[in-house]
């Protein structure tokens, strides 16, 4: 194993298991463990939120200002479940009640403060570092910014005139952190820069537009959205950004992956353990999936959905395409929440076939790990999907991805098609046309691929023993720090 040599500062709104509302804390959470092998060593800048505050163990101050945009404010430093962390205790800021954006009916309406904040505390952090400790300050070689809310971090770098190199991954670039030109002054941010080729965005300013122009590289999620961003359909007005940067080869696509000692059907405690090479029990899981959401014996492949019921997860497709898909001998179990038309479609469908469409509203990480064992097919029918994990789970435990051919999902799985069958490679379905009639072929020859269970069982051994896990994307993040750090 390479001796650790360098350091990084990542810098999030959340991080699994602390607390989580997608796929970004998934990541945040797992990375910093698949650097260490490449020589890089990290720590995870958080807000203080209370229910992340309580976990932190050995908490230790390391960083304070009277007055952090309205309050005092303190960064300490700890360890949560053995990942070292640094939490910005901001009360005035943090907290509150609610998840890390909303008060659980709207959104904070400073949330651009409290995360400004966020990247101030990081900024000074990688310019002075901090002494908890353990002998010399703990200083960062390189600053990793997630997101809009964390995307003044490279910016307040730049103003400060720091030598610090950082990265912006953009992890959802529908979100960007938009806020009022009158907000400059309080965010400590020049009115010099606040034109079109600076964080000026239509006449306010983006903090995911600030980043994407300050920092050193830029990266995504996979490398089809990386070339998805730079149209219109995809970059949300910042196309033209992301295509300057690409022009002058700052801007990469490093696919995620998942952390396979969490989600391992081997190991996992939810369910009937089984594995690549081992699989029989996943007919048992399916059958207590069944049983579950009490539905009957399918005679074709039972589908599972695990998403957010949302038009961007295509959600109004799944509505027009599973009657026929249950009319073929498929069955379906559902796991999510959104929007209420959708909730109350899928449980009139359900209301009209109980026999084979379940719904459970909400979510419940428990059940959408027996749900993937439990699955023949997991559904991601996304009209984009900047990388997505529910398909990486889905190949990890043997459900097979039936995917829109968009971002990561078409970067992760391999269609089904007779040319990948006879070479051994295929290892799901993609949505190649975006619609119900496009969605319809595909569970159609899933359908079909499923009658001969030689062939299914092929496909499946191929899924499950697809790289998913993050050596390979953690060795390019690695790589590009290196460089950026020499």
């Amino acid at each position: 194993m390479t001796a650790v040599r360098r350091r990084v500062l990542s810098v999030a709104s959340e991080c699994a298991p602390l607390i989580k509302t997608g796929g970004l804390a998934d990541v945040v959470g797992a990375l910093p463990g698949a650097l260490e092998p490449c020589g890089w060593e990290s720590r995870v800048l958080l807000p203080a939120y209370p229910q992340v505050l309580d976990q932190l163990d050995g908490s230790r101050r390391v960083w304070a200002e009277d007055d952090l945009f309205g309050g005092p404010a303190c960064v300490r430093s700890g360890t949560v479940d053995g990942l070292p962390m640094l939490l910005l205790d901001a009360p005035h800021l943090f907290q509150r009640p609610g998840g890390p954006y909303a008060d659980g009916q709207q959104d904070h309406p400073d949330n651009h403060v409290r995360f400004a904040a966020l990247s101030w505390a990081a900024a000074q952090i990688a310019q002075d570092g901090v002494d908890d400790g353990a002998g010399e300050p703990w200083r960062p070689d390189l600053v990793h910014a997630h997101d809009w809310q964390a995307g003044l971090a490279p910016s307040y770098l730049k103003y400060a005139g720091a030598s610090v190199p950082t990265v912006m991954t953009i992890h959802n670039i529908a979100f960007q952190g938009i806020f009022g030109e009158d907000q400059l002054d309080r965010l400590r941010l020049p009115r010099w820069d606040f034109h079109p080729e600076g964080i000026e965005y239509h006449g306010a300013v983006s903090s995911l537009k600030a980043g994407m122009m300050h920092a050193s590289r830029v990266t995504t999620v996979s490398r089809t959205y990386a070339e998805e961003l730079t149209t219109p359909a995809f970059g949300f007005g910042l196309e033209g950004v992301v295509a300057m940067r690409r022009r002058r080869g700052e801007m990469h696509g490093i696919v995620n992956g998942i952390d396979t000692t969490v989600w391992d059907p081997a190991q996992d405690p939810h369910i009937r353990p089984y594995s690549a090479e081992a699989p029989a029990s996943k007919a048992a899981n399916r059958a207590a999936l069944l049983q579950e959401f009490g539905l009957a014996e399918p005679t074709g492949p039972l589908a599972v959905v695990v998403t957010r019921l949302t038009h961007q997860k295509g959600v109004d497709l799944l509505l027009e395409t599973l009657p026929g898909f249950v009319e073929a001998g498929g069955a379906v179990a559902v796991l999510g929440s959104g929007d209420p038309a959708y909730e109350q479609g899928l449980r009139e469908l359900a209301a009209r076939r109980p026999d084979a469409v379940g719904v459970r509203l909400g979510y419940d990480e428990p059940l959408s790990h027996r749900m993937y064992a439990g699955g023949d097919l997991v559904l991601v029918p996304s009209r984009f999907e900047p990388c997505g994990l529910t398909q990486l789970y889905g190949l990890r435990y043997g459900a097979l991805p039936l995917v829109a051919s968009t971002g990561g999902l078409r970067d992760t799985v391999v269609d089904a098609t007779v040319e990948n069958l006879a070479a051994g490679t295929a290892t799901g379905f993609l949505v190649t046309e975006l619609s119900a009639a496009g969605l319809a072929d595909a569970l159609g020859r899933a359908l079909r691929l499923h009658q001969d269970q030689r062939a299914w069982g092929a496909v499946r051994q191929t899924a499950m023993t697809s790289p998913v896990d993050w050596s390979s994307s953690a060795q390019q993040y690695a790589a590009l720090f290196t460089e950026l750090v020499r």
